[in-house]
C-alpha cells in the first residue's frame, strides 16, 4: 500500500525553510549571488524619474538607453547601432532587432517613443522632461527606427540619450515601474525593499553581452563602520566610494579584500542659497571661499584619494576651463569681505550659517572640519544632519542656507550649465536648487546649447566658467578618486570615470572560493 503523496506546496516549503536554516547557520556568502553594499535604497528606480545616485546606477543595470558612454566619456552605440543627423533639427536612430524587455514582450520604437513622450506630455511628472523640453515631437516610422525632431538645435541631444541618462521602459508604463521596473537591460528586478535592500538577477535572454554574475543583492548599510565589517567578516562582497580614506588604507591591509583605485569625475561641492539674505552677497560668498582650506580635508580626510576641483566640469572634458579664479585660502581676505559686506565681528560672532548634510560618515566629517574653519573668521556653522531621503527632499525643495553634495555622472557633459545654473531650471523644472539667476549666464548656456561647432562651443563654456568662479552660487571642492573594496572571490572588476556600476555587468565569482 503506498503512502498518500506529500503535497507540492509543502515540499516546496520545506525546502525553503531547510535552506534559510543552512545558510543563517554557516554564515557563508551565497555562492552564486554577489552582496554589494550601498549606503542608501533608490529614491525610484523609474528611470524617468530617479535622481539620486542609487537610482541610476542601478537603473543603468535594469535598463538600456539609446546610447552608451566609453571610459573617455564619448558617446557610442546601445540599443540604437548607428544614428545620423541629416539636418540640425533631426536625429535617426537604427535599434537593434530582437531585443527583449525581461517580461518578453519586444523592444519597438514603439517604446522608445512612449518613454520620451511621457515624460513631455505630463504623463510622468519629473524634472528630468527639462533636458529634452527642446524635442518637437518623436516619429516612429517602424519598428526599428526613430526619429527625434527638435525645435532648435540641441548640441547635448546625444549625450542625453546615452548612459545611464534615461532608460528605456515599456509602452504604457506609468508610475508602476517604480515599483516593479522592466527594464531591457543585463539585469532583472527582483525585489525591493526600503532601507533594507534591493535584488537583482541576470536577464539570461540579454540581447547584448550577457553578464556573468547569476544575483545581485545591494544591502543598504548607511553606517561606514558597520560597512567595513560586513566586508571584513565576508558577508558582503563589494562596496564603491563607501569609505573614508582611513577605513580604506585598513581595510587594504585584510588578505581576503582588494581595493582598485582610478581617476573619477566624482564632484564634491558645496552649494549656497541665494535666495538668503545673508548668502545673496557674492563678497560673503567669497569670503567663505577664502576660510576653507582643502589641503587639511584633500590630505588627512581623503588621504590623497581624491583632486581639488575648481569648476563642476571634470578636468577630462573637453570643455573644462582651469584658468579661472582660485581661493587659495586667505583668511584674512575672508575678514576683509566680511567687513566690506557689513557684518563685523559682535561678541565674538560675525553671524550663524545652518548647513544641511546626509548622515553619510565622509559628508559629516568633512562639514566637522570646515565648522572649525569658519569659526576662524568669526562665522558660526551649525550642522544639520538627517537621513538622506528627508535631506535630499529639503535640497530640492529650497529649504537650507547650504549643503554639499556629490554629482555623480551628470557633471560630465557641460550640458550641466543649463541643468543647474540656468535661471529657467529652479526646481521642479531642473537643478537651480541655489535660485542663481544670471541674464548673461543664461544668454551664454543657450547659445552654447545651440551650436553645433566645439570649438566656438569650448570658448563659450569657459567664460561660462569664468563667472561662475567669480559669483561662486557653488564652492566646487574636489573630484573623488573611485574606490572600490571588494572580496577576492570576486574577480574581472574594471572601474570607469563614473563610478557607475557597470563593473556588474562583467564581473565573476572565483570558484571555489
Amino acid at each position: 500500500m503506498r503512502e498518500p503523496a506529500v503535497p507540492t506546496w509543502l515540499v516546496t516549503l520545506l525546502v525553503v525553510v531547510l535552506s534559510l536554516a543552512l545558510l543563517s547557520c554557516s554564515g557563508k556568502p551565497d555562492p552564486s549571488t554577489v552582496v554589494m553594499i550601498i549606503e542608501s535604497s533608490p529614491t525610484n528606480l523609474d528611470p524617468r524619474v530617479g535622481l539620486d545616485a542609487q537610482s541610476e546606477r542601478i537603473d543603468d543595470l535594469l535598463f538600456d538607453d539609446l546610447l552608451t558612454r566609453d571610459e573617455h566619456l564619448n558617446v557610442g552605440p546601445g540599443l540604437a547601432h548607428s544614428w545620423e543627423i541629416p539636418d540640425p533639427l533631426t536625429y535617426i536612430f537604427h535599434l537593434h532587432p530582437g531585443v527583449k524587455f525581461h517580461d518578453g514582450r519586444p523592444l519597438t520604437a514603439r517604446d522608445v517613443k512612449w518613454t520620451f513622450d511621457s515624460l513631455l506630455q505630463g504623463k510622468i511628472r519629473s524634472t528630468k522632461a527639462a533636458a529634452y523640453r527642446l524635442v518637437d515631437h518623436i516619429d516612429a516610422p517602424d519598428d526599428l527606427t526613430v526619429i527625434f525632431h527638435l525645435k532648435e538645435p540641441f548640441a547635448t541631444l546625444l549625450w542625453n540619450l546615452s548612459g545611464g541618462a534615461m532608460g528605456i521602459v515599456p509602452y504604457g508604463s506609468l508610475d508602476e515601474i517604480s515599483r516593479q521596473p522592466i527594464g531591457s537591460g543585463p539585469f532583472r528586478f527582483v525585489r525591493s525593499e526600503q532601507d533594507r535592500d534591493v535584488a537583482i538577477a541576470r536577464n539570461d535572454d540579454y540581447w547584448g553581452l550577457k553578464a556573468r554574475l547569476a544575483r545581485v543583492v545591494f544591502n543598504v548599510v548607511p553606517d561606514t563602520t558597520t560597512r567595513a565589517l560586513e566586508l571584513r567578516k565576508g558577508s558582503a562582497d563589494i562596496a564603491i566610494n563607501a569609505f573614508t580614506s582611513d577605513t580604506v588604507l585598513t581595510l587594504e591591509r585584510e588578505p581576503s579584500l582588494q581595493v582598485l583605485r582610478a581617476p573619477g569625475t566624482v564632484l564634491s561641492y558645496m552649494a549656497f542659497n541665494m535666495r538668503d539674505p545673508i548668502l545673496k552677497d557674492a563678497r560673503v560668498r567669497q569670503a567663505l571661499a577664502y576660510a576653507i582650506d582643502r589641503r587639511p580635508m584633500l590630505q588627512y580626510l581623503s588621504r590623497g584619494f581624491a583632486r581639488p576641483a575648481y569648476s563642476i566640469l571634470p578636468p577630462e572634458s573637453w570643455a573644462y576651463n582651469g584658468d579661472v579664479p582660485r581661493y587659495d585660502y586667505s583668511p584674512e581676505k575672508a575678514r576683509q569681505l566680511l567687513d566690506a559686506a557689513g557684518y563685523p565681528v559682535v561678541n565674538g560672532v560675525r553671524f550663524h550659517l545652518a548647513m544641511k548634510t546626509s548622515t553619510e560618515e565622509s559628508t559629516r566629517l568633512m562639514t566637522a572640519v570646515l565648522q572649525q574653519q569658519l569659526r576662524v573668521v568669526n562665522i558660526v556653522l551649525d550642522i544639520r544632519s538627517f537621513e538622506f531621503a528627508t535631506f535630499f527632499s529639503d535640497v530640492t525643495h529650497g529649504s537650507f542656507q547650504l549643503y554639499s553634495l556629490r554629482w555623480i555622472g551628470g557633471n560630465e557633459d557641460p550640458d550641466i550649465f543649463e541643468y543647474v545654473f540656468h535661471s529657467a531650471k529652479f526646481p521642479p523644472n531642473g537643478a537651480n536648487r541655489s535660485y542663481y539667476a544670471n541674464p548673461r549666464l543664461d544668454a551664454l548656456i543657450d547659445q552654447a546649447r545651440a551650436e553645433l561647432d566645439q570649438n566656438t562651443r569650448k570658448q563659450l563654456y569657459a567664460e561660462i566658467q569664468m563667472i561662475l568662479a567669480e559669483q561662486l552660487p557653488y564652492i566646487n571642492l574636489w573630484y573623488q578618486d573611485n574606490v572600490l573594496v571588494s572580496s577576492r572571490r570576486v574577480k574581472n572588476l574594471t572601474l570607469n570615470p563614473s563610478g557607475n556600476y557597470d563593473f556588474l555587468k562583467t564581473a565573476e565569482l572565483v570558484v571555489g572560493r
